[in-house]
Formats: structure tokens, C-alpha cells, sequence
């Protein structure tokens, strides 16, 4: 009876065990001797983990699986996340997935919503693209640099551009020499920051101020230079030059008198003038064709002529200008001297007299000095 009660308390095998007596591969012994690193240490390690997988973290991962509209990245959860296309570049125009997210190559991910029922969070590459873009923006346009982006769309108000990926808002008076039309697009262009506010997503670009300050800083006074008329207005016309606008005030057009300004110049005609002043921080320039004339009214009589001959008749108006300017400084030096020897002949000791030039408030001639610095040079 005992023995019979021995026996059924006996345990019997389980169905791994009967596997492992029939197992008939390699066999591991373990030993608590061999491991170096106790469940307890494991638990601990588990402990102190910090898994960081709340939304707006920055984590590391391996697109694992292309799915659907998406992918599937390993980040280290218990789930794999899910990486929408839509959220794997900025610039996703025309690409593949696996061109822009290529399988088991560690990348960068943003976490951008909690896990759901099934423990999957979702994932962007163009989120992180998006910051990183406007922090390089911003640096650009403190810096003030001139930049290229290709148009990409156009609009009634202008057209837009691919900056860093971001879009741009290019205005039409903004764009020099083109129009904004079909055939501006593909075309890279120079351009210059007008507006950078990320908290807006605005950012305004110009062609025209990096096209002026490419061409501004060859230019000087008394340089001559080709011009297209691109409008007329009953004080001047408007004449396009290297891709900026200059006013040939209609008292500079000639020296005679000019009754009907269309009778001289036309829009689309092309001209050679001069630059007579400019401002080079708002990209402004003043010409004048009358400085070409060989003789006065010449350019309404053979203005193909004057602009002929237009070099030729330059060298000698600048010489011309020259030999006025010394003379006029000659002549501003023998005025100084002669008040010197006034003063002397008045008997003024040294302590009731004053050098010429310590005090300028009382210089009578302030004003003839001052305007000696504005003559062309």
C-alpha cells in the first residue's frame, strides 16, 4: 500500500521532457559557475533603462520592411513603428520610398504620435528635415548670402522656390529681366533673403536685390553702360541695366529741350547712357545721356551717333570734369589763403586768432568744401 502510494506520487515526465530524451543534436550544459551576469543584475539593467519612445523624441531606427504607404522601422520598442510616406522627405516630389528610406541603413526618426491598441508608434524622417531647414535658413539669411534655388511653381503674384527644401515666395517685382510664367520653371536662380519668420512659415525671397548687389559692386560713377527703355513717364524713363532699373531723369536725355519725350526714346529700344550717381544699398541708379552728346541736342538729332561714339565722348566729358574740379579746388585754396593774409593785415594777436579749419561751424567755406565732395569722380 505504501509502495503503491510512492509510485503515485512519483512525477511524471512532461511533453518536453519526452522531447529532450528523443532530442538527438548537440547538447549545452549550463552551469551557474559559467554565466557572469545573474537575473537579478538583469533585472536591475531593466531597471535602469530609460526608454525614451514619447512623442516628439528623437530616435534612432532601421527601416526593416516596406508596408503599404509606409515602412516599418525598428526603434527598439516592442513594436515596430510605422514611417508614413508622407513623412519620409521634404523632398519627395518624384522619388521612391527606397530611394529616400533604404532598408537596414540607421537613420534618424521623430516620434510623432502615441502608441496605439497594438503598441505601434508613427515615425517622421521630414519633420527633423523641416527643423534642420529652417535652422540653416536662418543662419543664411543673418548672414546675408546670396543663395541659388530652382522655381518650382508660378503664380499670379509670383513664383515659388525650393529653398533647402522649403518653399519660398519669390514676388514678381521681385524678379529681374523674366516674368513670372510657365518658362520660369526649372530655372535656378540668385536670390537674397526679404522675410525669415519660421513661427509663420514665411519666408519671402527677392532675385532682384542678389542680381543688384552682384552688379552694383562693378559698378561706379561715370562708367557707361547698356540699357533697354522699358518705360516711359513724363519726368523720365525707366532703362532696365544689367538686370536693374535706373532713372534717365528727362533733364539728363539731352541739353537742348525736349518737347516730346516719345519722340525720343521708345520702350524696347536699346541705349548707352551713363551712371551719374547710385545707391548701391537699395540698388538704385541715376543715368544721364546728355553727358555723351558730342554737341548739344545731339541725341535728338543721330542718337545712333551718339551712342556710336558714346566711349569716345565719355573719356571727355570725365576729363573734362576733371580739369573743372582742380580748378575749382585751386581756386577754393587761394580763397583760404587769401582770408589768411586778411586776418594777418586785421593785427589779431595769437590768442585772439583761430588757424583756418579749427572750427568748422564758422568755415565760410563749409559749404563750398562739401560740395566739392559730391562732383563726379
Amino acid at each position: 500500500m505504501q509502495q503503491q502510494t510512492t509510485n503515485q506520487k512519483k512525477k511524471q515526465p512532461t511533453r518536453f521532457d519526452r522531447l529532450k530524451q528523443l532530442y538527438k543534436g548537440p547538447r549545452f550544459e549550463v552551469t551557474a559557475d559559467s554565466i557572469d551576469f545573474s537575473y537579478d543584475d538583469f533585472d536591475k539593467a531593466v531597471e535602469e533603462t530609460e526608454y525614451a519612445f514619447e512623442r516628439n523624441s528623437v530616435v534612432e531606427g532601421m527601416a526593416v520592411e516596406y508596408s503599404g504607404s509606409g515602412c516599418l522601422v525598428d526603434i527598439g520598442a516592442k513594436a515596430s513603428a510605422f514611417l508614413p510616406e508622407q513623412e519620409a522627405s521634404l523632398m519627395m516630389a518624384d522619388k521612391e520610398l527606397s530611394e529616400v528610406v533604404p532598408l537596414d541603413t540607421p537613420l534618424q526618426f521623430q516620434i510623432i504620435s502615441d502608441e496605439d491598441e497594438n503598441g505601434q508608434l508613427l515615425v517622421s524622417i521630414k519633420r527633423l528635415e523641416y527643423k534642420n531647414a529652417w535652422e540653416k535658413v536662418t543662419s543664411l539669411a543673418e548672414a546675408d548670402e546670396v543663395l541659388e534655388a530652382e522655381v518650382v511653381a508660378v503664380n499670379r503674384g509670383g513664383a515659388i522656390c525650393l529653398v533647402e527644401g522649403l518653399r519660398a515666395f519669390l514676388p514678381g517685382s521681385h524678379l529681374t529681366g523674366q516674368l513670372p510664367d510657365e518658362n520660369l520653371i526649372g530655372q535656378t536662380l540668385p536670390l537674397k533673403f526679404l522675410e525669415v519668420k519660421q513661427e509663420n512659415n514665411k519666408l519671402v525671397v527677392s532675385n532682384r536685390k542678389a542680381v543688384v548687389e552682384q552688379q552694383m559692386a562693378d559698378l561706379s560713377r561715370g562708367d557707361v553702360v547698356q540699357g533697354l527703355v522699358k518705360a516711359l513717364k513724363p519726368y523720365g524713363a525707366f532703362v532696365e541695366v544689367g538686370g536693374m532699373s535706373g532713372l534717365l531723369h528727362i533733364s539728363q536725355i539731352s541739353h537742348d529741350r525736349i518737347e516730346d519725350l516719345e519722340a525720343v526714346l521708345q520702350p524696347g529700344m536699346q541705349i548707352k547712357c551713363m551712371i551719374i550717381d547710385h545707391d548701391k544699398l537699395n540698388g538704385r541708379i541715376a543715368l544721364a545721356t546728355k553727358t555723351l552728346e558730342y554737341e548739344p541736342g545731339a541725341i535728338l538729332k543721330n542718337p545712333e551717333e551718339v551712342f556710336e561714339k558714346a566711349e569716345e565722348t565719355a573719356e571727355k566729358y570725365l576729363a573734362k570734369m576733371e580739369q573743372e574740379k582742380q580748378a575749382r579746388e585751386e581756386a577754393a585754396r587761394d580763397i583760404v589763403l587769401g582770408l589768411g593774409d586778411s586776418l594777418d593785415g586785421l593785427g589779431l594777436d595769437d590768442g585772439e586768432s583761430k588757424p583756418a579749419g579749427d572750427d568748422a561751424s564758422s568755415d565760410p567755406l563749409q559749404d563750398v568744401s562739401d560740395s566739392l565732395d559730391t562732383l563726379l569722380s
